[in-house]
């Protein structure tokens, strides 16, 4: 149930391992004598961010928080649900939010006004992969890893109903494992 069941490998660990490196080089220009708060987008963004945040060179907390609007299957509900806060106060803070993927635009376009009645000092999003072809509602995120084709990618923290986060690489999942 691993790699059989990929239809193709997107991004090699090597690729990762590069492009997070990336990414973290620009944070922390951007950041340069300020000490973000990260927050992880749970499940999906945990493998990514781990390996972000080592790489960003500047003092920085991390906290967590959960919204959803998949439930188990490939498409998004449409309904976004908090189902983990974040246990930080960030008023008056730079907040960055690691997510996974963007996709409908759904999550982080009910999410980030949400967060913005807090009072940070800023709120910018990085995604590790960006797929436009499904946005629902209009979002650009400050930082994109990827952008990917409209396809069901798993692997690097990305599920399909909570398997495949493990794999060390993404990759398109055949649609037979999830039709």
């Amino acid at each position: 149930m691993m790699e059989q069941d990929m239809q193709e490998i997107l991004f090699t660990p090597e690729a990762l391992a590069r492009r997070v490196k990336e990414l973290a080089d620009q944070i922390t220009q951007d950041y340069a004598g300020k000490s973000p708060l990260i927050v992880g987008t749970l499940r999906g963004s945990f493998v990514f961010m781990a390996d972000l945040v080592r790489q960003i060179n500047l003092p920085l907390t991390v906290d967590f928080l959960s919204a959803s609007s998949y439930g188990s299957g490939t498409e998004s509900s449409g309904q976004v649900k908090l189902k983990l806060d974040l246990a930080d106060d960030i008023s008056g803070r730079d907040v960055l939010i690691i997510e996974d993927i963007v996709d409908s635009g759904n999550t982080l376009s009910k999410l980030l006004p949400e967060l913005q009645k807090r009072g940070p000092a800023s709120l910018k999003v990085c995604a590790l992969l960006d797929k436009p072809e499904r946005r629902v509602l209009p979002f650009q995120a400050n930082y994109v890893g990827f952008t990917i084709p409209d396809a069901f990618v798993v692997g690097y923290g990305l599920d399909f109903d909570q398997h495949y986060r493990q794999l060390p690489y993404i990759g398109v999942l055949k649609p037979s494992v999830y039709e």
